[in-house]
């Protein structure tokens, strides 16, 4: 079963256990996988199912940032709410230390000596940990490994 039949299906679930905030979540990404559907004119793969929840789940992780700076915990309540369930649909995550042994491994694949690299090396990165690692964890190992 693909991860977008898996969601459809959850959607279902939740209409019948009257679930609203989380039906609302899970309407919410399909409604983003169908408009990039429509947008590009292809049909997504998990891959880019995968890719889609880590836009939303970051988009949710600033809103939060602003509602707290705004005093609004009701708000960034409900964004925690969404994020718990958009957390659902990603595969697991590698641990820091497996995303620094992964940085590492591909800075000295790259030859990679200093923070001029840095491009390179989240090129790189992304391509290979696209949806099993948070690219912002990922970042931090880069800069951390060529600042060495």
């Amino acid at each position: 079963m693909s991860l977008k039949d898996r969601i459809t299906d959850d959607m279902k679930a939740a209409m019948r256990a009257k679930e609203a905030d989380r039906l609302g979540t899970i309407r919410m990404l399909l409604a983003a996988i169908k408009q990039k559907e429509v947008d590009e004119r292809v049909t997504v793969d998990d891959a880019g199912v995968v890719a889609l929840v880590d836009k939303l789940i970051k988009q949710r992780r600033d809103a939060i940032a602003q509602y707290r700076a705004g005093g609004r915990s009701d708000l960034a309540d409900k964004e925690a709410a969404e994020i718990t369930v958009l957390q659902a649909y990603l595969p697991e995550r590698l641990s820091a230390e497996a995303v620094a042994a992964q940085v590492a491994a591909l800075v000295t694949e790259l030859g990679a000596s200093g923070p001029g690299d840095m491009g390179k090396v989240m090129a790189a990165a992304k391509q290979r940990l696209a949806g099993s690692a948070d690219m912002a964890a990922v970042s931090a190992a880069v800069k951390q490994a060529l600042s060495r």
